[in-house]
């Protein structure tokens, strides 16, 4: 069973792990410390049969969510783990206030591109050469 809860410090190990082995440029475990502490951020982790196999955070400011990174384990993939975790998200948002939520996404990564747009984001832009290790455009997606 799939279970979504807030961030706590004993996960951020685990989450930074989990970045590592997923992106060329992840985030460091003192930013996941930080996210934890910040009044206008929210990080939340995906347990499965009790393991963390997944994260994700929004940064809120002026009643918008600028979705930071989303993360799930290799062998926890398709498993609709990404789309709970972020339904989740987007709801408490919602609850504190939130009306509309963005984020950025590598134009070549199509797993997540139709996540997102599951869930009712829109492509509304590109980032030229926003990522690098490999150098790529982002895609800028909203859901208002």
């Amino acid at each position: 069973m799939i279970q979504i809860r807030s961030m706590e410090r004993a996960d951020v190990d685990v989450i930074s792990r989990l970045e590592e082995e997923t992106f060329s440029m992840p985030w460091s475990r003192d930013a996941f410390l930080e996210m934890i502490t910040k009044d206008d951020a929210a990080y939340y982790v995906a347990e499965l049969d009790g393991r963390v196999v997944g994260g994700c955070g929004v940064l809120m400011a002026a009643g918008e969510g600028n979705i930071t990174n989303v993360v799930v384990a290799e062998e926890a993939r398709n498993k609709g783990i990404g789309t709970k975790m972020l339904r989740h998200l987007m709801e408490e948002g919602e609850r504190n206030g939130l009306g509309a939520f963005t984020l950025e996404v590598r134009v070549s990564n199509a797993p997540a591109i139709h996540v997102y747009e599951k869930l009712g984001f829109l492509s509304e832009g590109i980032r030229p050469n926003f990522y690098e290790k490999p150098a790529e455009d982002a895609v800028i997606m909203w859901k208002r």
